[in-house]
């Protein structure tokens, strides 16, 4: 089955927006604790996380956003990330452009991820790859702060 076709049914009803009593039914214990130690650290990292109907997949999707003021009063934000929700986990994506992949390697981040990263293809009209982390465990939470931070500081 496609990925597409696994994402659950409860995110699939446009005017039934996600709570977190869905979420931690739908992602059971372990994995609903990763997604709360990430909800912990977003304030931390100035990051916003709003739901948004996503209408392609006809599904809904957390998107996390830093926003901020520039010196000269201009509000700007900048999306992060996204993720979507499966039985027992959940998928987060952050993409970067293919021109600062040298430099999303110079972070601290496990070897695995490093590996990712490297071997992530380009997508898209725009030169852009997907670092994706399926996450049940708060396993890679550190390594996705880190390359949370790295894009906050790249896209700037």
């Amino acid at each position: 089955m496609d990925e597409n076709k696994k994402l659950l049914l409860q995110l699939r009803e446009p005017i039934v927006t996600p709570t977190s009593e869905m979420l931690e039914h739908i992602l059971g214990e372990s994995s609903y604790g990763a997604y709360m130690a990430l909800q912990d650290a977003l304030p931390d990292l100035e990051i916003e996380q709003e739901w948004q109907w996503y209408t392609p997949y006809k599904a809904w999707f957390a998107k996390g956003q830093h926003k901020w003021t520039t010196s000269r009063g201009t509000k700007k934000e900048k999306t992060l990330y996204w993720l979507h929700f499966f039985e027992g986990y959940f998928t987060m994506a952050i993409w970067f452009k293919e021109k600062n992949r040298m430099e999303v390697l110079k972070n601290d981040v496990s070897d695995k991820t490093a590996q990712l990263i490297l071997n992530t293809e380009t997508m898209g009209k725009l030169p852009t790859f997907p670092v994706m982390f399926d996450v049940a465990t708060g396993e890679p939470l550190e390594d996705i702060f880190a390359l949370l931070d790295c894009k906050k500081k790249l896209e700037k």
